[in-house]
């Protein structure tokens, strides 16, 4: 079998309101950062429009299906622009 090399795109939402450009019970896009994820930090991009390291247990992590990521990153690119 051939793998993959489409790395699948992540969300979290955010669970804590003490950081000023977080939104509590927002979707956010994890951006891939694997150096990030050994101390335990995930990168997102924020209310600010620009990615950051946050701490990755500020954010539950969801799985979607293929028809919602694609829904979901039409959102984030749009939102984004």
């Amino acid at each position: 079998m051939k793998e993959q090399n489409k790395q699948k795109t992540r969300f979290a939402i955010c669970i804590v309101d003490s950081e000023p450009d977080l939104t509590v019970r927002k979707l956010y896009r994890v951006l891939p950062d694997p150096s990030a994820a050994k101390d335990k930090y995930i990168r997102v991009v924020d209310e600010s429009g620009e990615d950051y390291l946050y701490p990755s247990g500020y954010f539950v992590f969801i799985e979607v299906s293929q028809p919602a990521e694609e829904a979901l990153l039409t959102v984030v690119n749009n939102y984004t622009k």
